[in-house]
């Protein structure tokens, strides 16, 4: 009897592919990969994306269109920032390699193209020039991406010390520190020795983070004012 042949779809394939970077991450993702997964030959997926840049794109709109769906807000241009940066940072903290997803797509997807627009709206209303509006959100975005970023880099490779030393002892990065001079690393360890790096992917770092941003760009609003 013939093997019957498993049931795939465009939606199954994305949320395959999501089940697969979240266990494997990005730099493992691939499409024969994925079509093992699914229980295909590789080639059948090429019938519903034509490279695996075209899935990243259709993966990247997917999120960006959570983004929009889950955004709201009818404040100020600060106010529409300031949540529309939490509201990037949730959605890309809930979909492994999201983040990088974004970075390395271009928006030639609808709601790609939407989720830029959108940013832009943000700033509008102000009297910036259309080329600094444009800096202003991409400097935002591109803070939340790599906030995202790098709490990722350190779960994933505090992970892999632990899979491959059982424990990571601080006694030895103290001994490290202790041992080098004063002009070295006399900063780096009073704030380790105090526990600040554990703030390192933290909403009380992100929301610093942002508002420092916002600063800046209410700085620059000001200028223009006057």
């Amino acid at each position: 009897m013939k093997k019957k042949q498993p049931q795939i779809s465009e939606d199954k394939i994305l949320e395959t592919s999501w089940e697969l970077l979240g266990e494997e991450g990005i730099e493992k993702f691939s499409m024969r990969r994925l079509a093992d997964r699914l229980g295909i030959q590789a080639p059948s997926l090429y019938w519903y994306f034509k490279s695996k840049q075209n899935l990243y794109q259709r993966l990247a709109n997917q999120v960006s269109k959570i983004i929009l769906e889950e955004f709201y807000s009818e404040g100020d241009w600060k106010e529409q920032l300031e949540e529309f940066a939490v509201t990037v940072r949730n959605v890309l903290s809930r979909y492994p390699c999201s983040t990088q997803l974004m970075m390395l797509t271009l928006p030639l997807e609808p709601d790609l193209i939407r989720f830029t627009n959108r940013m832009l709206l943000c700033m509008e209303a102000t009297p910036l020039e259309q080329e600094q509006k444009l800096q202003a959100v991409l400097t935002l975005v591109n803070y939340v991406f790599y906030f995202v970023l790098d709490k990722y880099h350190h779960q994933r490779i505090f992970s892999a010390m632990l899979k491959e030393q059982g424990a990571l002892r601080d006694g030895d990065m103290i001994g490290l520190l202790d041992s080098m001079s004063e002009t070295d690393a006399g900063l780096f360890r009073g704030m380790y020795k105090n526990g600040l790096f554990n703030l390192i992917g933290t909403d009380g770092a992100f929301e610093f983070g942002l508002k420092l941003i916002l600063q800046g760009i209410e700085q620059e609003i000001k200028k223009q004012i006057k």
